[in-house]
Parts: C-alpha cells; sequence; structure tokens
C-alpha cells in the first residue's frame, strides 16, 4: 500500500551536515563476504533498510547466525566457512538487486535446492546472463517463470571450478559481480582457478571494482590481466578480515551535495571523502567540472554554488545511480544537457529513463528521451506538480531537491525511500531554510 503524499514547499537556501546512511552496495557485499567467509566478522556502519532486511532475513534463513544491533548500526556474522548449514529454502528477496543476484550465483555454485523470488518488479528485471554463465559452471539453475527472469530455482552439486566463463558486461555490473563472488564455492576450486571473459564491455566498472576490492578484505584476490577478463585463483576461499567498516553511501550523498549546488550552500556529507571505494563519488568530480564549489575532505565532501552550471554531454557510465541527480541539476544549466551512458536505467527498479522523463515534463521541462540517453534542457519557470515515484527509492530523492528550484513539489508514495534512506525526508528538512536566512 502507497504511503501519503508528501508536499514540500518551496526552499530558498540549503547549508548543514549530513551523516550518511551506510552504503548498499558495501552493506550487503559485506554480509555476504561475512557468512561465506571463515571466523566471526564484525561489521560497523551498516545500512539500517530494506535492502539489507532482506539480504539479513535471507542468510538467516540458510543457518547464518548474525547478531545485529540497529542503533549502533553493527553487526556480527558468524561465518560459515563456504557452506551454508540449511541446504533447502525459499527466498523472497524484494526488489533487492544487490541481494538477489548475488544469492542466486552463490546458491547455484555452492549447491542444495533453493528457490529465490521477489516484488512483481523483480520478475521484470533480467537475469539471463547470470544464469547463462552459471550452466557454463555445470551448475543446475531452472526458471519457474518467464525465461531469462525470476524466480528461479538452484539444485544439485553445484558448479565446478576451472576453465572460462563468459558472460555479458553491458547489461547489469551485478552478473559479474555475482560471478566473481561466487567461483570460490565451486566444485574444485582447492585446484583450479577460473577465469570470468567478458563478452560485451563492462557498464558501471567501479561496482565491479567495490567487488573485488571486499573480495580482497576477506582474503580472495582477483586477478585483472586486461579489462574484460576476472581471475579467481586456485585455492581462494573467504576468511574473516575481523572488523570491515561500511562506507557512507555515496548514491545518497549526490541529493546533498546537490542541494548545496541549488540551494547555495555549504553542505557538507561525511562517511564519503576523495578516497571512497564507490564509484558514485565521482558524482562531485563531474558537478565541479560543471561549474560547482567542491570541496574534499578524508571523510567528507561539501558543496556551494559556483557559476551557473554547464550543460553538454555528460558520460554516467561510471556513476549510474548517482546520474539521476544530475537530471535534477540541469534544469538549472544554462544549457541542454545529455546524460549518456545510462542504458541500465531501463532495467532497474523501474525504467528510469522512462520514468524521470515523464516526471520531468510535469513539472514543465522539456526532455529528449532516447533508447540510452535523456537530454534535459534548462527551465525557465517551473511548475508545481505531483511526482510519481514508481517504488523507486531514488525517483523520490531525486526530486525532491525540485524544492529548490523555486516550486512546490508534491512525493507520492514517500515511504519507497525505506529501500536504501528509510529517514531520508527528515534528514532532507534538516539542511532546507525556507525563511531565507543565511547561517
Amino acid at each position: 500500500m502507497a504511503s501519503p503524499d508528501l508536499v514540500l514547499a518551496p526552499a530558498v537556501h540549503a547549508h548543514g551536515t549530513v551523516a550518511l546512511p551506510g552504503s548498499k552496495s558495501i552493506s550487503n557485499r559485506v554480509l555476504l563476504l561475512a557468512a561465506l567467509a571463515e571466523g566471526r566478522t564484525g561489521v560497523e556502519g551498516l545500512l539500517e533498510a530494506d535492502d539489507t532486511d532482506r539480504m539479513l532475513d535471507a542468510l538467516a534463513a540458510l543457518g547464518v547466525r548474525v547478531g545485529r544491533d540497529r542503533a549502533t548500526r553493527r553487526a556480527v556474522v558468524d561465518g560459515a566457512g563456504g557452506r551454508f548449514p540449511v541446504r533447502r529454502t525459499v527466498l523472497d528477496l524484494g526488489n533487492a538487486g544487490t541481494a538477489f543476484r548475488p544469492l542466486t550465483a552463490v546458491l547455484a555454485l555452492g549447491g542444495g535446492e533453493h528457490r529465490l523470488d521477489g516484488v512483481a518488479r523483480m520478475r521484470e528485471r533480467p537475469i539471463g546472463d547470470l544464469v547463462d554463465a552459471l550452466r557454463a559452471t555445470g551448475a543446475t539453475v531452472r526458471y519457474l517463470g518467464a525465461e531469462g527472469f525470476p524466480p528461479v530455482e538452484t539444485g544439485g552439486e553445484g558448479g565446478e571450478a576451472g576453465g572460462t566463463i563468459p558472460i555479458r558486461g553491458d547489461v547489469s555490473s551485478q552478473f559479474t559481480t555475482a560471478l566473481l563472488m561466487a567461483l570460490p564455492l565451486a566444485r574444485g576450486a582447492a585446484q583450479a582457478a577460473s577465469r570470468v571473459a567478458l563478452t560485451t564491455p563492462l557498464i558501471s566498472r567501479p561496482y565491479v571494482e567495490i567487488t573485488t576490492r571486499l573480495m580482497a578484505r576477506f582474503g580472495v584476490d582477483v586477478g585483472t590481466p586486461d579489462p574484460s577478463t576476472f581471475v579467481v585463483p586456485a585455492g581462494a576461499r573467504y576468511r574473516s578480515p575481523g572488523t570491515i567498516h561500511v562506507e557512507g553511501d555515496a548514491s545518497s550523498a549526490s541529493y546533498f551535495l546537490a542541494a548545496g549546488v541549488l540551494g547555495g550552500g555549504p553542505v557538507r556529507v561525511t562517511g564519503v571523502g576523495r578516497d571512497a571505494i564507490q564509484g558514485d563519488v565521482g558524482f562531485a568530480d563531474v558537478i565541479a567540472g560543471l561549474g560547482a564549489d567542491v570541496r574534499f575532505g578524508p571523510d567528507w565532501i561539501e558543496t556551494r554554488a559556483g557559476r551557473r552550471l554547464d550543460g553538454g554531454t555528460i558520460d554516467c557510465t561510471a556513476i549510474p545511480d548517482a546520474a539521476m541527480t544530475l537530471a535534477i541539476t540541469a534544469l538549472s544549466a544554462r544549457e541542454p544537457t545529455t546524460l549518456v551512458g545510462i542504458a541500465s536505467w531501463r532495467v532497474k527498479e523501474t525504467d528510469r529513463i522512462a520514468a524521470m522523463a515523464t516526471e520531468l515534463r510535469k513539472l514543465g521541462a522539456r526532455v529528449d528521451e532516447a533508447a540510452d540517453a535523456l537530454t534535459i534542457h534548462p527551465a525557465a519557470r517551473l511548475v508545481p506538480a505531483a511526482i510519481s515515484t514508481y517504488d523507486d527509492h531514488r525517483m523520490a530523492m531525486c526530486f525532491s531537491l525540485a524544492a529548490l528550484l523555486g516550486v512546490a513539489v508534491t512525493i507520492r508514495d514517500p515511504a519507497c525511500v525505506r529501500k536504501t534512506f528509510p529517514d531520508y525526508f527528515a534528514v532532507l528538512e534538516t539542511v532546507l531554510d525556507r525563511s531565507g536566512g543565511r547561517p
């Protein structure tokens, strides 16, 4: 059931400091790696949101013992040493791609009978390329509905390590991530290395780099002899690093960094800085190149309004989630902005290219939509609008920034932000100023 509408009045200024929630991408990867590792892992700064709840529920169903303290955002995971205790499960993973894709791979290669399903939208999100790669190892994966889409069921003794496994890279980086995370569990992995060969260029490469860096923290060093090849060495197995800290979410940071630019600033986010391992931290570099005043520290980023933002063509291949925020800042640019490298938007929580174009037009913007690109023309005057969010957290968070463009905006089903940032709107209010005052 949709939550009540939220009306955001126009805001004249934005300033303040925001402590970011933990990264979704890092949180779910770390939880799964910790569950597969030998030993006990303390996870600090864990994201408290629906996506991590889905992963934790799945791990509990698989017999992994996890102690969780929501107040301190900490979890303690007792690793299963590469083999989950429960060998037959039915898992509901909602719309959490960062749980569904890796768990499909891990359970397929690790053996056992497991059924994985999710919400209606998850059944529309493709998984065929990952399944094809898993079957190439000898793993058993069956479709329970439409070919190429969830739900799926795994069975048998798992997959076999060794040889070269082809996989496409141009649909979702989560497929490559899932395969790499699972390969140390394949039969014969102690004796044989496995090569993953990309058959098409890899989109969102920084997300795969998050995966390989975290795998290294858990004792598995993935080789990259060239940009299209990954090698999981023989003898690879996961070992707990003891304690691991989750960075603040760089995708969520983009909304507040944009608020600092649109609303004058300064707005500072803490939890990510110049050396963050998340690719979406590159959003700060993009808006700096467009004319924003951006400053970095070891654990923070701060923005202020600079000159009026430039437009032009922006390649968003490396920052697909944060790129959605650019569609809103483009409304205040001095020239049209074309976002390219966003084909993956079509297979996210909703078809984000179509959804973004539809909702921007409600505000009075002129938008040109292509199969894998979006052009937003600067808007001299916006009109109040009720924004549909399509059960997509990023649609809700992006369009909240319209309040800093001098227009009232109504967000429909605002509670959809529970997926990654449950208290987003309350936190946003701490940096918005509707009185016209200055700090």
